[in-house]
């Protein structure tokens, strides 16, 4: 394979806009790494002296919407309050969806950084830096989560612990779902760990299932797979089984997809199977 290499420039310097890069991403939501199912639900010019542009991005498989701000340069402090402003909005409107803030920069290695990762660890925010590359005098535009700035798989111990008396009010849907997947995992060594924002199912301590909260009935699982060779035979089981309806495996390497309590007591032969391929020698009966 031939390697070209490249450097990076500022869109600015490029010829291109604050507008060119929004719609980019309005026109090609799935460039942003979040999901392959992502589509553009609303976009929508703020009434103030800049007029810039807010967008709205929904992933109906997993029941999350996206509110993101995009800018050029680096992450100002207008952007910031504006973005967890609609987010704000979007939580009161649709409180029952998952609601996340996005903001999209060319930096966020100024100032606010400090800010921001303290908001990424209390609030439901993604950073993602936008990076436009010039190779052999073409441009290449990609995008990257900032990995400090982003509560990823590893990071549960940074989130304010839950009880289990909080989600049984909140979201008991989420709550049942994660003790049904509790009970199929035919391990010596399994627990339950509440969140304030999620339910980790454990087995030796280490997180199977993330659980979060979606519309009842349903809720949203996470699950973890690093190695090639399981992610190809779980996504063999799901083809082979059908199921589920519909599924993303992210660039976190995340399987996602929407359960209830009655799906995962109905397909329980599917997750074991599942559990089987990625913990056969932790579990208890092989």
């Amino acid at each position: 394979m031939e390697v070209k290499l490249g450097k990076k420039v500022f869109i600015r310097d490029a010829g291109k806009d604050e507008y060119w890069l929004q719609d980019m991403i309005y026109e090609n939501p799935s460039i942003l790494g979040l999901g392959d199912y992502l589509t553009t639900c609303k976009r929508e010019k703020r009434e103030t002296p800049d007029g810039r542009f807010h967008i709205s991005l929904n992933d109906f498989v997993i029941d999350i919407r996206y509110e993101m701000e995009a800018m050029l340069g680096e992450i100002d402090a207008s952007h910031i309050i504006t973005s967890l402003e609609y987010w704000d909005n979007e939580e009161w409107k649709r409180h029952r969806m998952c609601n996340i803030a996005v903001l999209v920069a060319e930096s966020f290695e100024g100032r606010y950084f400090n800010l921001l990762q303290t908001l990424c660890m209390k609030l439901p925010m993604i950073c993602i830096q936008a990076n436009l590359l010039e190779v052999n005098e073409e441009y290449v535009l990609s995008f990257s989560k900032i990995p400090n700035l982003y509560l990823g798989p590893n990071d549960s111990e940074k989130v304010a612990m839950g009880d289990e008396s909080v989600w049984s009010d909140k979201s008991p849907w989420t709550l049942k779902a994660a003790k049904e997947l509790y009970r199929l995992i035919d391990a010596d060594d399994k627990s339950i760990e509440y969140r304030e924002n999620y339910i980790n199912v454990c087995v030796q301590g280490r997180r199977a299932f993330r659980l979060e909260r979606s519309s009842d009935p349903a809720s949203v699982v996470f699950f973890t797979v690093f190695d090639e060779k399981k992610v190809a035979a779980i996504k063999d089981v799901f083809y082979n089984k059908n199921f589920p309806p519909s599924y993303n495996f992210n660039r976190e390497k995340e399987f996602v997809f929407a359960v209830d309590e009655d799906m995962i007591r109905s397909k329980e032969a599917i997750f074991q199977e599942i559990m089987k391929i990625r913990y056969k020698s932790l579990l208890t009966h092989r």
